[in-house]
């Protein structure tokens, strides 16, 4: 249930917790001040102070967009598959699989691609490099086309080799028992790099053109993008191929269990 209600913006922001830090009291009192927010802000339990925004709140907008508030880990996301599992079949040390799955799936600090990295596939597997011709290349290189900065910007080098690795972080597998003591494998994998770069280089072109329109912002990293101005569909695009590429991140890797 909401537990307060701030009301000195244009529109309110409905509470739905009873602790919040400052710093973040602060950032949702500068997003209830902007014009294109739609009805209200919600505010998790989980509320933290972001870049500009909120981490942990929903910020509906109407017309416009706020790549900060988006965020910069585009993609980055969760799932759970069950098994053909119980507990019972699970040895009692599970060594053996922990380290069946980090053979399967490269994690860890990536090196950009290069030859000893261990975040990244030495050669794709033939899941992940069929996802990324099939799914994302073409899309990627019309990103690419239309954002040629974003190449300097080294969003092409976290590409096919990341795809279906983990990342490294609060990032995880785990092997979970729910109440029926069925075995389930759960992930929470990362954008590997490219969610951030979109994320950071639009959220750097939407503060140029607030510059530009001399919009001045409670803070800057509120930069947004009109629709219907220039950099508003680039970033559409930009932004919804990495989400689309989160889930390929899931499923290109693989870890075989056997019983």
């Amino acid at each position: 249930m909401v537990k307060r209600v701030l009301s000195e913006g244009v529109v309110p922001v409905k509470v739905w917790t009873d602790e919040i830090e400052e710093t973040a009291l602060e950032q949702l009192r500068n997003l209830s001040q902007l014009p294109f927010v739609h009805k209200h802000v919600a505010v998790m339990p989980d509320v933290h102070a972001g870049y500009g925004s909120t981490v942990g709140s929903v910020i509906p907008t109407k017309s416009a967009i706020i790549p900060a508030a988006v965020g910069v880990d585009i993609g980055c996301g969760m799932m759970a598959q069950r098994l053909p599992l119980t507990a019972s079949d699970l040895p009692d040390s599970l060594s053996a699989v922990r380290s069946a799955i980090e053979a399967a799936i490269p994690h860890g600090r990536t090196d950009h691609g290069g030859a000893n990295d261990r975040g990244a596939w030495g050669e794709p597997p033939d899941t992940a490099a069929k996802t990324w011709v099939e799914n994302l290349e073409a899309r990627f290189a019309a990103i690419l086309q239309n954002n040629p900065t974003l190449v300097t910007n080294r969003l092409g080098v976290n590409t096919v080799r990341h795809l279906g690795t983990l990342g490294t972080g609060n990032h995880f597998v785990e092997l979970c028992l729910d109440q029926n003591d069925a075995v389930w494998l759960m992930l929470h994998s990362g954008s590997r790099g490219i969610g951030n770069r979109i994320g950071t280089y639009f959220t750097e072109l939407a503060k140029e053109d607030m510059r530009r329109w001399f919009i001045n912002l409670p803070d800057a990293d509120l930069a947004y993008f009109p629709e219907g101005t220039e950099h508003f569909d680039e970033y559409i695009e930009a932004m919804l191929w990495a989400v689309n590429a989160g889930p390929k991140i899931h499923h290109a890797g693989g870890v075989k269990v056997h019983h």
